[in-house]
């Protein structure tokens, strides 16, 4: 999630930060995709990939039920799984078991344990985290260190040092390193603006990879957690969103199943759509963001200044200002299912009760229906299991 700088700030205020503010990278856009000329190279790698997705999500299968299921001829089938064994990422696991006529087939699974990935969260503002996870994103270790004061390059530095105590902690070869960070991050994983970090333009997978010698992947934060969610907290959508209140409001968006980023990187941006014109003056400029309302730590100061009979009125008005932008979203796009993610205790309650029916209120009545608004609060292992779906996606194909 991005996190604008006020940009008239003076530089002296804030030693070593970038003042370059959230609205002053409009020039970053999207490259088209090249198109090239598929080579035998290609088909081969593309053959192995959908050989990997079969099993990752159909479970063991026998060599002829691969072939069934993904189109490909049995000869190449049987050179794919050889292929396959031999790097150790899917396994023999002997005759399928039942009541079938005639010499029963051997079955190959996905080798959970074949490879490690390693994944760093850095969305916490006080800390990095990471973990070493197999390829169901089962943990098998876990890191983090302090971030303290650190801006800019040291930072940076504690990002590496973080990594690379995560790859001596990982007991087999790492198949590559995925990074969950706030910021607009292109679509080469540059961190082009990470304000509170201080980042401007930083090339992190360029520095993983050159250091460590492994693949490196870097995504939003709030993006890769709505990979998570896709992916591995049983959504039964292929179009989602993902909001946190964190650090300021930001939104992840899946539609038919793929990630939405935008022009500019920036898609999912809410936190500073105007809902009271005559609201608090926000970082940005203007006045009255959804941030000044619903960002944890506003809303944190709006209910100290509160009575406590007055906590769940405050949490509601909160949530009712989330509702009206979230309404004319998912009547856009049609969304089945929007996930709300932060302090739980902000998020469960009044808060949760009055963003879904103020969003449901606006919406047509068939997409009011089918709307489910539903709290993820404090599952800190989405952005982690977000960034292993950058890694498992790009080295593997198997998302």
């Amino acid at each position: 999630m991005a996190e604008p700088v006020d940009p008239t700030a003076k530089a002296a205020t804030k030693p070593g930060r970038p003042q370059r503010g959230l609205f002053q990278v409009s020039s970053l856009r999207r490259r088209p995709p090249e198109r090239t000329k598929a080579r035998t190279q290609d088909s081969r790698v593309h053959n192995r990939s959908l050989v990997l997705a079969t099993l990752y999500h159909q479970g063991a299968m026998s060599r002829s039920d691969i072939a069934r299921a993904s189109g490909l001829t049995a000869p190449t089938i049987s050179a794919l799984v050889t292929d396959l064994e031999g790097d150790g990422l899917v396994a023999d696991i002997g005759p399928r078991m039942g009541s079938r006529v005639g010499k029963p087939a051997s079955l190959v699974q996905i080798e959970d344990d074949g490879a490690d990935l390693v994944v760093l969260d850095l969305s916490h503002s006080d800390r990095f985290t990471g973990a070493v996870l197999n390829l169901r994103g089962e943990v098998v270790a876990r890191a983090e260190v302090p971030l303290g004061s650190a801006l800019g390059a040291a930072a940076n530095e504690l990002v590496l040092d973080l990594a690379g105590e995560l790859l001596a902690l990982a007991p087999r070869r790492v198949l590559g390193i995925g990074v969950g960070s706030p910021g607009i991050i292109d679509d080469a994983g540059v961190i082009r603006h990470a304000a509170h970090l201080g980042w401007i333009d930083l090339p992190l997978p360029g520095q993983l990879t050159s250091r460590f010698g492994v693949p490196a992947y870097v995504g939003n934060d709030v993006n890769v957690a709505a990979l998570a969610v896709l992916h591995f907290r049983r959504t039964q959508v292929q179009n989602l969103m993902v909001v946190t209140i964190e650090h300021g409001v930001g939104a992840g968006l899946i539609i038919g199943g793929e990630l939405v980023e935008g022009e500019q990187f920036a898609a999912g941006e809410i936190g500073h759509i105007t809902v009271n014109e005559d609201g608090e003056p926000c970082v940005c400029g203007r006045r009255g963001c959804l941030d000044q309302l619903v960002d944890a730590g506003h809303l944190r100061r709006h209910l100290a200044g509160a009575p406590d009979a007055e906590r769940p009125t405050v949490l509601a008005a909160a949530g009712r200002a989330l509702g009206l932008v979230l309404a004319p979203i998912i009547s856009a796009l049609n969304l089945n299912e929007v996930v709300l993610t932060g302090p739980a205790d902000l998020i469960e309650g009044p808060f949760l009760e009055a963003a879904a029916e103020t969003a449901r209120a606006r919406t047509l009545p068939a997409i009011g229906a089918a709307l489910r608004i539903r709290s993820l609060a404090d599952d800190t292992s989405l952005p982690l299991l977000g960034a292993a779906c950058l890694v498992l996606s790009a080295e593997l194909g198997v998302l």
